[in-house]
């Protein structure tokens, strides 16, 4: 784990500012193993993740206990770090900070790889089909303008139609040639899940 295991508090309280991570009320009551873990679990990366604690809590006066949670850290990234959890935290679009044990790693990251690869086939899917929509819209509203529009204005509007409609059919090519790709991602994800300890090639994160 690439991590510097003690943060310095004064290089803590220095952290960039950040929406609160907890209550006042939570930073006064808190476990701060049980904390620890629940990050740990979730992947966050421990250096910034403890500073926003800090910060949050400094509104209450109350001060983590970094050994607490370090130690529940330790425990919780565990748990993240399987090759299952890889595939989840992926598909899930959520970022990997380099955070897992070195013995745990090269299985996390090929279930991550799998994950990250259908969710950003899938973004793009969903792009284009919000660039269809778009665009189809666009069209009905010129069509409506073009009714009511005088004759010299007609030829423009005409135009602008034409141009949309070529861009949805070139979407609508991408889309389909896009459908097949994210076919293929999705069985290689499926089967890795079933099959965790099989290899495969995913593309890299």
């Amino acid at each position: 784990m690439r991590y510097l295991p003690f943060i310095g508090m004064a290089a803590v309280m220095a952290a960039l500012a950040s929406c609160g991570t907890m209550s006042k009320e939570e930073c006064r009551v808190a476990d701060w193993a049980v904390v620890g873990d629940t990050d740990g679990a979730a992947g966050y990366d421990p250096q910034s993740r403890f500073a926003d604690h800090v910060r949050s809590c400094s509104k209450s006066g109350a001060t983590p206990n970094q050994t607490q949670w370090y130690q529940g850290y330790q425990t919780g990234i565990r748990r993240f770090c399987t090759p299952l959890g890889g595939a989840a935290h992926g598909e899930a679009g959520g970022a990997y900070h380099n955070v897992c044990p070195a013995e745990m790693e090269a299985d996390f990251v090929r279930g991550y790889s799998l994950g990250k690869r259908v969710h950003e086939l899938r973004s793009r899917m969903d792009s284009l089909h919000s660039g269809i929509s778009a665009r189809e819209s666009e069209a009905d509203r010129l069509y409506d303008d073009m009714k009511k529009a005088a004759d010299k204005d007609r030829r423009g509007i005409r135009d602008r139609i034409d141009d949309l409609e070529r861009e949805r059919r070139r979407m609508r090519r991408e889309a389909d040639d896009l459908s097949y790709e994210l076919g293929e991602a999705e069985r290689d994800l499926e089967f890795f899940r079933q099959n965790p300890g099989a290899r495969l090639s995913p593309a890299g994160y």
